[in-house]
C-alpha cells in the first residue's frame, strides 16, 4: 500500500514537472482560480510560507499532512475581505483517530452580492438580478508513515456558478512533511488542485438557432447551446522548509521559506516568520509573498494572534492578517480556531 502511494505521488510530480517544463506560464487560463487564494490569517500573515509549518486546521488547504501533527481536535472559521465586496469564507474541522491518523472536513466559499443584469439595449440594468459563487467541499486524511514522516490527502468537489450556469470538477491535494535530523528542520512538499478540467454549462447558454436561414418554411427556432471550452484547475507544486528557534525562555521564533510553481503563472518564493511571546500566548507575524514572480501584485504581509487561556478542555486562537497589494485594495483576514 505504501509503495502504491509513493508511486502515485511520484507520477503526479512527474506529470506536473513535464507540463511546467514547456516554458509557458499560461497566466489567467485556469478555472477555479479562487482555489489559489490563501486560507487563514496565520498563514497569510506569514506570507503564505506555510507548507512546512501547517500546524493548525487550515493545513487542510496548505498541506494536508500537517493535520496529523496537531495534538487536539480543532474547528476553524476564517473570513477574508477580498476585493469589491467579495468574501472568502473557510470552515473546517479535524478529528484525531488514534493510530488510524487524523480526519478532516472543510468548506470553502467565495461569495458576492447580487448583480443587476445589463444588456445591449439596457446598459443601465433590466431590473433583474443574478448571483455568482465559487465553492469547494473537501474531506481530508493524514497519517504518520514513520515517526518523522507524515503524508496527507484532501479530496474536494469544486463548483463555480453564475446565474443559471455552472462548472464543476474534482481535485486532489497531496502533502508530505518530514522532520529531518538536522536541527529539527522541517521539509515539506505539496501538490494542490490535481484534478479534472472544468467547463461552464447551463441554461444561460441556451439559444434559438436556425440551421438553414436561406430556406423558408423550416423550423427557425431550434434549441441549441453555445459550446464552451474546458479549463484546467490551478495546479500548484510547493516545496518549503522551516525551523524553530528559542532565543529566550518562553519565546519562540519560527522562520520559513517556500518555493512554488503554479501552472498558470511564473515561479515565486514566499518568506514568513512568527514570534511567539509569553509562553505561546501572543503572536507577531510577518512575511513577503510572490518574490520573483513576473508582474507581481502581492507583497508585504503582517498579522497578530492571541491564544486564550484554557477553559477546561477548550482553548481558542484568535488571529488577524493584513496583505498589501500594489494596485488593488489591501486585504484583511480574520479567524478563530477552537481546540478541544
Amino acid at each position: 500500500m505504501i509503495k502504491f502511494i509513493f508511486k502515485s505521488i511520484v507520477m503526479i510530480y512527474l506529470i506536473s514537472a513535464l507540463a511546467w517544463s514547456q516554458g509557458v506560464t499560461k497566466t489567467g487560463t485556469t478555472a477555479g482560480k479562487f482555489l489559489s487564494v490563501g486560507i487563514g490569517p496565520k498563514a497569510n500573515a506569514m506570507g503564505g510560507a506555510f507548507t512546512s509549518i501547517a500546524n493548525d486546521a487550515t493545513a487542510m488547504y496548505w498541506n494536508p499532512a500537517g493535520i496529523d501533527l496537531i495534538e487536539r481536535n480543532q474547528i476553524v472559521f476564517t473570513q477574508t475581505d477580498w476585493f469589491v465586496d467579495i468574501k472568502l469564507n473557510y470552515i473546517g474541522a479535524i478529528f484525531k483517530a488514534g493510530y488510524l491518523g487524523t480526519f478532516g472536513v472543510n468548506i470553502t466559499a467565495m461569495t458576492m452580492g447580487d448583480m443587476e443584469v445589463t444588456t445591449e439595449n439596457n446598459p443601465e440594468g433590466t431590473g433583474d438580478y443574478f448571483s455568482a459563487g465559487m465553492y469547494a467541499f473537501g474531506i481530508t486524511f493524514a497519517r504518520h508513515l514513520t515517526q518523522k514522516f507524515v503524508i496527507g490527502f484532501n479530496l474536494k468537489y469544486v463548483r463555480e456558478t453564475i446565474s443559471q450556469s455552472a462548472a464543476q470538477g474534482v481535485a486532489l491535494d497531496i502533502g508530505t512533511m518530514f522532520i529531518t535530523p538536522f536541527y529539527g528542520i522541517r521539509l515539506a512538499t505539496s501538490v494542490s488542485n490535481f484534478g479534472t478540467k472544468m467547463k461552464m454549462q447551463g441554461d444561460d447558454l441556451l439559444i434559438q438557432y436556425d440551421p438553414n436561414p436561406n430556406i423558408a418554411g423550416d423550423n427557425s427556432n431550434l434549441n441549441a447551446f453555445y459550446e464552451t471550452e474546458s479549463y484546467e484547475l490551478p495546479l500548484r507544486l510547493q516545496i518549503g522548509i522551516a525551523r524553530d528557534f528559542y532565543p529566550v525562555k518562553g519565546q519562540r521564533l519560527t522562520l520559513a521559506v517556500e518555493a512554488a510553481h503554479p501552472n498558470d503563472n511564473s515561479e515565486y518564493v514566499n518568506l514568513g516568520g512568527e514570534l511567539a511571546l509569553f509562553n505561546e500566548r501572543v503572536f507577531l507575524r510577518g512575511g513577503f509573498k510572490s518574490l520573483y514572480m513576473e508582474d507581481r501584485e502581492e507583497g508585504l504581509t503582517l498579522g497578530v494572534g492571541y491564544h486564550t487561556p484554557s477553559l477546561g478542555n477548550f482553548s481558542l486562537n484568535i488571529d488577524y492578517s493584513f496583505q498589501y497589494f500594489k494596485h488593488l485594495n489591501d486585504v484583511h483576514t480574520f479567524g478563530f480556531i477552537l481546540s478541544f
